[in-house]
């Protein structure tokens, strides 16, 4: 019966992502045999070193795909992490008795897990949220013939390929094609660089600018207040009906001649004189 426990070496020290890459490809590779040999391990009895062998065993499947998305700026330590996890997923569900090698039923997860990474931190920015997004925004990049802006005809084609409409390949695009931008100037170029933050910041939104402002309302209607109660009757209400009201549906100043029986020019009169007087009452002391 051939021995389905294998030698797996591990250096002293993985300082770096060199070390890592070159600790995973001496891990020795499995024959179909001993693959389900330890697979049926892991199923029947929860073989934890079964499941150890088979993960070592195809870390260097995850530096390999990790590669291919180089593209995105993101680390590839970080890829190959987030792809470890994909391949110990998929051991987990790893049935040795369907015939599949377990290198190509892993290749799922590792590259599901790899997308979803990208996906969440790609520049900070949710670019696909659907799952035709998902696949226009792994394979544009791919598609796309040469470095230079896609034509018309060359978005038609893709987006018929990969069932999402023209528009949306222009779109996408045009997002991947971005460049990030410091909000910040970085130290030492203040004085020679303009950043978004410079004129992204709106001053009129700060805390202190919004508590100004509703002092500043509530002194005035404060003040209104008071200078009203300072004129008579009748002035208090020509003011209130031509300036106040709330339905916009001002009086003219025909309308409050007839309710008092005088003529439009006195009624011109007494409102000049409650203006005057209420600026008084509400100017600043000096």
């Amino acid at each position: 019966m051939t021995s389905t426990t294998l030698a797996f070496p591990t250096p002293a020290s993985l300082g770096s992502l060199d070390h890592y890459i070159q600790a995973v490809n001496r891990f020795p590779l499995l024959t179909q045999e001993q693959e389900t040999a330890l697979g049926r391990r892991l199923k029947a009895a929860d073989d934890i070193d079964a499941a150890r062998q088979l993960v070592l065993s195809h870390l260097r499947l995850v530096v390999a795909v990790s590669r291919n998305y180089a593209g995105y700026g993101l680390p590839q330590a970080d890829l190959i992490q987030e792809g470890n996890l994909g391949l110990m997923k998929a051991v987990r569900r790893f049935d040795p008795e369907r015939g599949v090698r377990l290198v190509s039923f892993a290749l799922h997860w590792i590259r599901a897990e790899m997308h979803e990474y990208i996906l969440r931190n790609w520049r900070l920015v949710k670019v696909a949220t659907t799952k035709a997004q998902r696949k226009l925004f792994f394979n544009l990049r791919r598609m796309k013939t040469s470095s230079a802006a896609l034509s018309v005809a060359d978005a038609k084609k893709i987006a018929r390929d990969l069932g999402v409409k023209p528009e949306e390949v222009v779109e996408m695009e045009t997002r991947l094609g971005g460049h990030d931008l410091a909000l910040d100037p970085a130290p030492g170029d203040e004085d020679n660089f303009v950043s978004p933050i410079a004129y992204l910041t709106d001053s009129d939104d700060e805390p202190a600018q919004i508590l100004i402002r509703e002092e500043t309302a509530r002194n005035r209607t404060q003040g209104l207040r008071t200078a009203l109660a300072k004129l008579d009757a009748r002035s208090r209400r020509i003011i209130e009906a031509r300036w106040l009201r709330d339905d916009d549906s001002s009086a003219t100043l025909q309308d409050l001649a007839t309710e008092y029986g005088v003529s439009a020019e006195r009624i011109r009169q007494i409102e000049s004189k409650a203006m005057k007087t209420m600026k008084a009452q509400m100017a600043p002391a000096a």
